[in-house]
């Protein structure tokens, strides 16, 4: 089933791109993240642009986004308050993130810049998941539990001027630090088109300290405003929303994800999270080698 990509300017078979949304949406099913740290680098890997995979996976990650927004809502589980700080921040950050964007296409860059970007964050992120989920099982087999870390913001948080109480989320620290942190992940939303879940949750915890009943419902919050400013963002200013690309991975995911809820139901969440480890850093070294890779065929442009 071929499907023309008017901007991707490319036809495309539409089961296979519902395929990867379903993939993604399984992968967002069983472990709480959001797919858009995924669908980005399968979309490059089918040869969708770079640049048109980034914009329209944002604009899918939105549609994703609502209903667990929602659902975290309804019991609770939203501070609403140091989320919207974290929204102001983004929409800074996806308006800078423009900006760089813009300036990284005129120069010819903007393919490599995605690239390594992926390859850095899902490199380190996929090994830092790895190390703690081998610790945990390690603990689990031993019959040792691992010591319970105590909840502290990050010394640097706590050196900002200008505190507020956050007190949903139990928090005592400086408006500034949940700002920047929205800025961060506003302008790698505008340039990777993930939704910053992925950097969102463990910044949350580990530098601002929340409580962790309000990280998840409190980062979808934020994903959705901030990819919504980030998906008219590329559009009026980009032109790479590809709204049928986007359409044909929110159908895909919208089925995937409840198919993955019910799975991480019978699954061990440890064994789980090592398995999405193991998924991440294959996706980085698949990535790596790509950019080291000369291609097949070589284009230059000389005078007549």
């Amino acid at each position: 089933m071929d499907v023309y990509l008017p901007i991707a300017n490319l036809s495309v078979n539409g089961l296979i791109i519902v395929g990867l949304g379903a993939l993604t949406g399984v992968l967002s099913g069983m472990f709480g993240v959001g797919g858009g740290f995924l669908t980005t680098p399968l979309m490059i890997f089918y040869g969708i642009p770079p640049t048109v995979a980034a914009a329209s996976a944002a604009s899918q990650v939105t549609g994703a986004s609502v209903s667990g927004a929602f659902a975290h809502s309804r019991r609770g589980g939203v501070d609403y308050q140091i989320g919207s700080v974290m929204v102001a921040g983004g929409v800074v950050g996806t308006a800078i993130g423009a900006v760089l964007f813009n300036v990284l296409v005129q120069l010819g860059q903007i393919d490599t810049v995605i690239n390594i970007l992926y390859v850095l964050l899902l490199g380190s992120i996929g090994g830092l998941m790895a190390r703690e989920s081998i610790q945990a099982l390690r603990a689990e087999r031993s019959g040792t539990p691992l010591p319970a870390r105590k909840r502290r913001h990050h010394p640097l948080v706590a050196s900002l001027p200008m505190r507020w109480r956050f007190y949903r989320s139990g928090l005592y620290i400086s408006p500034l630090a949940p700002l920047l942190l929205g800025v961060v992940t506003g302008i790698l939303t505008m340039l990777m088109g993930i939704g910053g879940g992925f950097v969102l949750v463990p910044a949350m915890l580990y530098i601002l300290g929340m409580s962790a009943n309000v990280v998840v419902g409190t980062s979808l919050f934020q994903i959705l405003f901030v990819t919504m400013a980030t998906t008219m963002m590329h559009a009026l200013t980009t032109k790479s929303v590809d709204i049928v690309l986007a359409t044909l991975l929110l159908v895909g995911s919208v089925t995937g994800a409840q198919i993955g809820a019910q799975f991480a139901q019978k699954a061990s969440p440890v064994k789980l999270r090592l398995v999405l480890a193991v998924i991440v850093i294959l996706v980085a070294l698949r990535m790596s080698v790509g950019l080291g890779f000369r291609p097949a065929d070589i284009y230059s442009v000389a005078p007549l």
